[in-house]
């Protein structure tokens, strides 16, 4: 099992942790900052370092069960198994994916009553797709999301118990993947202050701590992506 401590802090950049297993197609570590791809986050990359050596990160994916692959450069030097390493992410790409990542779920609350059916965070431009036959102006979208960027509002992650599913169904938006059940427990994404809930539901991703730390972003395009399926392109404005 590898400890994933982006879940409870996403700003946590490097932390040392014991090599479980090492080898030239994956890294496994005890406990990382690492990201693994999943939910249409890119895994994160970044950089290894021990005693004697260091490698880079080229990727970050899921393992077999809890634990998390850390993909080595090719013919990069390797940790030993046992070793301690200093795991340290690329931070000003995963804080780019922090800031679209939040910026796709306040277009979620935007798009209010249209089920998601896929899409995938960049650090340069970001997409969702909506079950939705008639989307706003883009013009409006645009609007609707920089009025959410400027008020600011608190972005917070809350554990639950997963039943929560159970009696409230409709927090979860995506059609094309459904969140973890059986852990027990289930990680909310929530958007809002004591009197305005903006957004809330199940994500594993990472976010930033408020709104406003986004930034002006810009509605690239909508696109057709069949009868009911329309595709919306965002980017960090300018």
């Amino acid at each position: 099992m590898t400890e994933k401590l982006f879940l409870d802090d996403p700003r946590l950049c490097t932390a040392r942790a014991t090599v479980l297993a090492s080898g030239p197609n994956a890294i496994v570590l005890d406990r990382t900052v690492f990201y693994a791809r999943s939910g249409g986050q890119p895994g994160d990359v970044g950089v290894l370092r021990w005693d004697g050596g260091q490698t880079p990160i080229v990727d970050t994916v899921k393992g077999d069960g809890e634990t998390i692959r850390h993909l080595p450069a090719p013919d990069a030097a390797l940790p030993p198994a046992g070793s301690l390493v200093e795991a340290e992410i690329d931070w000003d790409r995963r804080h780019r994916l922090m800031r679209m990542h939040t910026a796709m779920h306040l277009l979620c609350s935007v798009i209010k009553g249209a089920a998601v059916t896929g899409g995938s965070v960049g650090a340069d431009r970001s997409r969702l797709d909506f079950d939705l036959p008639s989307p706003p102006p883009k013009e409006d979208i645009e609007a609707g999301l920089n009025r959410l960027i400027d008020a600011d509002y608190p972005v917070r992650i809350e554990w639950v118990d997963d039943a929560v599913l159970d009696t409230n169904p409709d927090l979860v938006r995506t059609m094309s993947v459904a969140p973890p059940r059986g852990a027990g427990r289930l990680r909310l994404m929530r958007i809002g202050d004591d009197g305005t809930l903006v957004d809330l539901q199940p994500c594993g991703g990472t976010h930033v701590a408020r709104t406003g730390e986004i930034g002006r972003i810009s509605v690239v395009k909508i696109e057709n992506k069949g009868k009911q399926n329309r595709r919306i392109i965002i980017a960090p404005a300018g």
